[in-house]
């Protein structure tokens, strides 16, 4: 038996989930917003009190099981709390603002300023022009926004400029061996 899988998941106060018949997808709302949860062939989800189960039929299920109660606890989470993303912006003259609810603007060593329009469910707070705050309840769509934006100026591995998670770890390269030159 997985052991994500047999773990139950507790449902804080003010979260609905609503079931569809198996094989069908599992609709959570709460204050933050709805989500839809994909519900494979063979996986069944039972709401017991304040506790959802999820159980598959036999192990030929054994793959998707931890999966689905995976998907299911983070869109439970989602909606009730929440989760956040955080990025920091390193280098001289880099920065970000927030332009409006949905607009973030990098100035990042291009000849040009980027303009990252933010999907709906995703909000961006900037501190001090160098961190970057993304929250939402969609896990997925989180960490995808968040993916984006650094790839917009990935760590260089020399110097570690960039935009990079927070607590992120990098490796710096040495660089050129022999800096003084050959010969003289």
């Amino acid at each position: 038996m997985s052991r994500i899988g047999k773990k139950p998941i507790p449902l804080p106060a003010g979260v609905k989930i609503k079931i569809d018949a198996t094989p069908g997808p599992m609709h959570v709302e709460g204050p933050k917003g709805k989500l839809t949860v994909p519900v494979p062939e063979g996986i069944v989800i039972e709401q017991n009190g304040a506790v959802l189960d999820v159980k598959r039929e036999s192990d030929a299920y054994a793959a998707v099981h931890g999966l689905t109660r995976a998907l299911a606890a983070n869109a439970v989470q989602g909606v009730s709390a929440g989760f956040t993303r955080e990025l920091d912006i390193v280098g001289v003259g880099f920065r970000a603002e927030t332009k409006g609810k949905d607009t973030v603007h990098f100035t990042l060593g291009y000849s040009h300023n980027i303009e990252f329009l933010l999907p709906p469910g995703v909000e961006a707070k900037v501190d001090k022009n160098t961190h970057v705050v993304l929250t939402g309840f969609d896990k997925q769509l989180l960490g995808q926004v968040a993916a984006n934006m650094r790839s917009l100026r990935k760590p260089d591995p020399y110097k570690n400029k960039g935009v990079r998670y927070t607590g992120e770890v990098l490796r710096k390269k040495a660089g050129k061996s022999g800096a003084g030159g050959k010969g003289k």
